[in-house]
């Protein structure tokens, strides 16, 4: 149901994207009175907000396959197939392991989960503050466009993405260099493509490479990769590279402007020089710039590229993450990977779900503890979902206690299906 802006939480979640639908769902199931707020006007985050068409990290790149994210993550992939709006897992041409999905679908059935959850939920919702209290935040204060209004509870999950709670309530935090952070990316959906159009790297590498020569431009990329969107004549492109500050608006507005230049260079090479694209438009660019990273939390336990590369176990594990690192540090460059030993998986551990400086608040999704190569592996949908639902429920169980309790949460995250 809609949240109520005067009454006291046990958990209140702060991002509505995988991590904090996960998140709130669990907390929910658990039996804690639950807030989830979103600045949106529609649930999903990246894959909703930026038109990402796959949920990455469900599976391992092993043959056979093995799934890593279950819980809330895999209750949203069943509704998608209940819509015939999820497809079979489906490598990219680097080997990793993708769940292609419908956006539009997305949102309808990341409201139908958190509506039978039980939790309230607020879209529109943007924090602005929090009153902290001996390191215990006690309240936030939010805006919508009838004004401010202050949401208090127990506990806090931050599932923002760009640690936006953790960083107002004063938890410990770091932000990367400008050079050190990846950069963002405008999806863009080209309609009116032929079946036949081959969409290989190698051929989109040729295409751009016939464009430049011809004078064609803004392109930062030079080759990349693309999808066909299911049951259309569309192919989603992910190429148009920014350097980008995600957490400055000015920033964020200059990366936009010149994707969408981007965008349409793009279409102009590949209607000239790619078989198959004589015909095709921009069905949708974004909408908004796919932003990869700005700030960090630090844990109780940082994740290191030890822990990702060399599949590490840990006792305190409460989720799993199988995503190589892929870094996106250069914009004219395609990813750099490095893969994870025996195409394996390796533990989250709850400590680096934990925000150091502040007593009541868990980290989920991007905001998890970690250095900025294993951040690289971690930042993806799937092992949100995964890392999001931990969090949930750590919050649920310990309220406002500031012990780990790591047993019931272990409990309880299997009681709902999560694999951890």
């Amino acid at each position: 149901m809609v949240g109520k802006k005067d009454c006291i939480y046990d958990v209140v979640v702060v991002g509505g994207g995988s991590a904090g639908i996960a998140a709130a769902v669990g907390a929910a199931d658990f039996g804690a009175r639950t807030l989830l707020i979103e600045r949106s006007p529609y649930f999903g985050g990246q894959a909703t907000n930026c038109s990402i068409p796959t949920y990455d990290g469900f599976f391992t790149r092993a043959e056979p396959l093995e799934q890593v994210v279950g819980g809330v993550g895999q209750k949203v992939i069943d509704k998608l197939s209940m819509m015939n709006a999820c497809q079979q897992p489906l490598r990219s041409p680097w080997g990793n392991v993708m769940v292609p999905v419908n956006n539009e679908a997305v949102k309808f059935v990341l409201d139908s989960c958190i509506e039978e959850s039980g939790a309230d939920f607020l879209l529109h919702t943007q924090v602005i503050d929090a009153k902290v209290i001996d390191g215990e935040i006690k309240a936030i204060e939010c805006v919508d466009d009838n004004g401010k209004f202050t949401i208090n509870a127990l506990a806090f999950v931050d599932a923002s993405g760009e640690c936006n709670l953790a960083a107002m309530a004063g938890g410990e935090i770091f932000t990367p260099k400008s050079a050190d952070m990846q950069v963002g990316t405008l999806l863009t959906r080209y309609g009116g493509v032929s079946q036949k159009v081959d969409i290989r790297p190698q051929s989109i590498k040729e295409a751009i490479s016939k464009a430049r020569s011809s004078g064609i431009g803004p392109m930062s990329k030079d080759s990349g990769f693309a999808m066909r969107v299911p049951g259309s004549n569309d192919v989603i492109t992910i190429l148009a590279n920014e350097c980008v500050d995600g957490l400055d608006s000015a920033s964020l507005t200059l990366a936009e402007v010149a994707a969408r230049k981007q965008a349409r260079a793009y279409l102009q090479a590949f209607r000239q020089f790619l078989p198959g694209f004589e015909e095709a438009y921009i069905s949708q660019s974004g909408p908004q710039i796919g932003i990869r990273e700005t700030r960090h939390t630090v844990g109780d336990y940082m994740i290191t590229r030890e822990d990702v590369i060399q599949a590490k176990r840990h006792e305190d594990a409460i989720a799993r993450g199988c995503w190589p690192v892929e870094r996106h540090s250069n914009p004219g460059a395609l990813a750099a990977y490095e893969w994870i030993l025996n195409d394996s998986y390796y533990d989250i551990p709850l400590r680096s779900l934990k925000v150091k400086g502040l007593k009541n608040l868990w980290a989920a999704g991007r905001a998890v503890s970690c250095d900025l190569i294993a951040f690289a592996s971690i930042r993806v949908m799937g092992t949100a979902f995964a890392t999001g639902h931990a969090a949930g429920v750590a919050a649920a169980v310990c309220k406002g206690e500031y012990t780990f309790q790591i047993d019931q949460v272990k409990k309880e995250l299997i009681r709902q299906n999560a694999i951890i």
